[in-house]
């Protein structure tokens, strides 16, 4: 006989807040969220994307509780904007999951200014970490609700001409551990993937795109890069997995062991 314990769907009925959810793998963990029966509110940067984007998982699960806002992390003022973003949820939330990004800063190091450096990281440092500070007030608290961040792995495997993103993906995994032990018991974790299939890539042309793709599925174990579906799962596990905190787990094909 199955275990009552594994019975119980712990996303179910769960409010979760995905900041960057409005498409790669912001979109999907909403999706994933939304196929377990949780309650999905979703923010970028874009309005009209978060509109289309509602609309759409509205008409895929047309009987979830699905909303958005916009919030420009951007901005010199991203704290007030973060702030009035939770002001608008009218409720608190039981996770939140944070994928927002902008391109890559890939340069070659005699190509690096301070402004790229200092630019590169709004995004990917500064506003998760005031994110973590303003919505832990709004979190359900104890170890039933958490903070996800999303690093990536060139933090552990070198890329040329990606300095500038290894360093604030290692910055990542130090504010993971850190918010761990500020925020207790709430949980702090990251994921931490390796080329996944999103849009970040629409931008190049579909033969240097295809190329990419190839060249990492000729190194990773698994023989492929994956979709984000794929990679939403580690979201999910870190949201139900109660005993999981200051951890940063790696979806990466076994890119470390190439």
């Amino acid at each position: 006989m199955t275990s009552k314990a594994y019975d119980y769907n712990k996303i179910a009925g769960r409010h979760v807040l995905i900041i960057g959810g409005t498409s790669g793998l912001g979109l999907a963990v909403a999706k994933a969220t939304l196929f377990a029966s949780g309650i999905v509110t979703i923010s970028s940067s874009s309005p009209s994307r978060v509109s289309s984007t509602v609309q759409a998982l509205t008409a895929e699960f047309p009987d979830a509780q699905v909303a958005g806002y916009a919030c420009d992390l951007s901005t010199d003022a991203v704290e007030a904007e973060i702030e009035a973003l939770f002001a608008k949820l009218g409720r608190k939330v039981d996770h939140i999951v944070y994928t927002a990004g902008d391109p890559l800063a890939i340069a070659p190091l005699q190509e690096i200014t301070r402004e790229k450096i200092v630019a590169a990281g709004q995004l990917r440092f500064v506003a998760p970490l005031l994110v973590a500070k303003v919505g832990s007030r709004y979190l359900e608290g104890g170890v039933e609700s958490s903070i996800t961040l999303t690093t990536a792995s060139t933090w552990e495997l070198p890329i040329p001409d990606w300095s500038i993103v290894a360093g604030y993906a290692a910055g990542v995994g130090g504010i993971t551990r850190g918010l761990a032990l500020d925020l207790k018991p709430i949980r702090i974790n990251a994921v931490s993937p390796g080329m996944v299939d999103t849009e970040r890539w629409d931008a190049l042309p579909p033969e240097q795109r295809e190329g990419l793709y190839a060249h990492y599925a000729s190194k990773y174990l698994t023989g492929r890069v994956t979709g984000p579906g794929d990679v939403a799962e580690a979201y999910i596990y870190l949201m139900k997995d109660y005993n999981i905190t200051g951890r940063v787990i790696g979806t990466d094909s076994g890119a470390l062991i190439m």
